[in-house]
């Protein structure tokens, strides 16, 4: 709460006029590592806000939708000034942790008032963020299935293991070089391609091919907010015209379609449907534009980002050195990179700035460009129908019998030895099967060959060659 509503107080300060304070009418919240009942109302009282209408968004709630639910009030005028925060304190109270202390909890922060909208993930056509057969299989850590789908992007490539090594190291470092300049980034150091992609004790294995250092980097203190309301009420309060911001197209996809169900492992159709219907609105392709900072958890969350939105493959898709070297607050990154966006957008009134949100496993997109020139008018829309409708889909199961063909698979360690695999395979039936196997010559060819495409058995929940 200290860092948000740090936050908070230096965004209005860079606002540049005290009189925005009074006008805040409403504080929209994304928790992440921890768990208080009303954190707007808090952060409002800290701030001296006065009375504001607060909204608690859980994690599955997409980042992208609280600044488009914000540009919506603000146009339809249900609203008139919202501030958007984020913030985690995950380093501190790991650091209280090992030093053997409890951090210090305000009781006044535990009970009492709640907030006036409280979101959480829902989605009327699933439900489901991860699916049944997934959870069964154990296949739930964030880490894990994304190994998968950057194992599925790797054969759809026709990459041998160290073709898709390279491909890895070449865009994590690309990262980490941008970070050596950020003077704000949490993690920069000089890595190469290769520390990067090879397992060490100073690196340790997750899920093969990921290491630590190809991971978002979520144990940071950090927070950002957002200031958004109409440009009449700006020009009103006397913000001065140098620090506004114009949003182009605000554009998200609230349909969650989880892993193991999407029919193409290495695709991502609902980000595509919202690059093309961007690039409808804009009359430009995304690669034209100026600025982009791409969501950066995995590797392969950019990379399947840079094919869907028709971004160059050999560009750095980053102004800060991303989630694992500038630091990944949990369910706040998007707000975090925003304000360097800004920054370069006000300097170049002309230019435009990319900015996209993840949310779950590749399940749920958003997309912003942004302007410090206003467009002809900006597109706020949720396309989930368009993008339930574009993405192919599978049933899964976490039990089956007989022979399937590997389509995913990753590896998990016991400290540097690989000791389970797991495995996402086709069934004959058209089915999917989601499972695991400590088998050691499965184990084995999962980190040392190209085994998508190759032949298992499937027992029940297990498999083996």
């Amino acid at each position: 709460m200290e860092l948000s509503a740090s936050a908070a107080t230096a965004a209005i300060a860079d606002a540049g006029t005290p009189g925005l304070l009074g006008r805040i009418d409403t504080i929209a919240v994304a928790v992440g590592n921890w768990d208080l009942p009303d954190p707007g109302r808090e952060i409002g009282r800290r701030i001296g806000a006065g009375d504001v209408r607060s909204i608690r968004a859980d994690v599955g709630v997409l980042q992208q939708t609280l600044v488009s639910s914000a540009l919506s009030r603000v146009r339809s005028q249900t609203a008139d000034v919202v501030l958007i925060v984020g913030g985690e304190a995950l380093a501190s109270r790991r650091a209280a942790e090992r030093s053997g202390c409890e951090p210090p909890v305000d009781e006044q922060l535990c009970v009492g008032s709640l907030p006036d909208e409280y979101w959480q993930h829902v989605d009327a056509t699933s439900g489901e963020m991860v699916a049944a057969a997934e959870i069964a299989a154990g296949l739930w850590s964030p880490v894990e299935q994304y190994a998968c789908i950057e194992s599925a992007r790797g054969a759809a490539h026709g990459w041998s293991p160290v073709e898709h090594l390279a491909d890895i190291g070449a865009i994590w470092s690309s990262f980490d070089r941008v970070a050596q300049s950020n003077p704000a980034a949490d993690f920069a150091g000089e890595r190469s391609a290769e520390f990067l992609t090879v397992p060490s004790s100073h690196n340790r294995p997750l899920a093969h091919p990921y290491n630590r250092w190809l991971v978002s980097q979520w144990s940071v203190d950090q927070a950002a907010a957002l200031i958004v309301c109409s440009a009449g009420t700006a020009a009103e309060l006397g913000v001065a015209r140098d620090r506004w911001l114009f949003p182009r197209v605000a554009l998200e996809s609230t349909s969650a379609v989880s892993l193991s169900n999407r029919a193409q492992l290495h695709r991502w159709p609902a980000m595509e449907c919202l690059g093309r219907v961007a690039v409808q609105h804009l009359g430009r392709p995304l690669a034209e534009i100026e600025y982009v900072e791409c969501y950066s958890c995995f590797p392969v969350a950019v990379r399947v980002q840079q094919d869907e939105l028709g971004l160059e493959p050999d560009g750095v898709p980053t102004l800060t050195g991303g989630m694992t070297f500038a630091g990944g607050p949990f369910n706040n990154s998007t707000f975090q990179f925003t304000q360097p966006l800004a920054e370069r957008l006000r300097a170049e009134p002309e230019a435009s700035g990319l900015l996209t949100t993840v949310s779950g496993l590749l399940t749920k997109p958003g997309l912003m460009v942004w302007s410090a020139s206003p467009g002809p008018h900006e597109l706020v829309a949720d396309l989930a129908d368009e993008a339930r409708a574009a993405t192919a889909t599978v049933p899964s199961t976490a039990e089956a019998q007989g022979a399937a063909t590997v389509v995913a698979a990753t590896a998990t360690y016991d400290d540097l030895t690989p000791v389970r695999a797991v495995v996402i395979a086709d069934l004959p039936d058209g089915s999917r099967w989601v499972g695991s196997s400590d088998d050691a010559d499965v184990v084995d060819a999962t980190i040392s060959s190209a085994v998508i495409g190759t032949e298992v058995m499937v027992e029940g929940r297990g498999c083996r060659y």
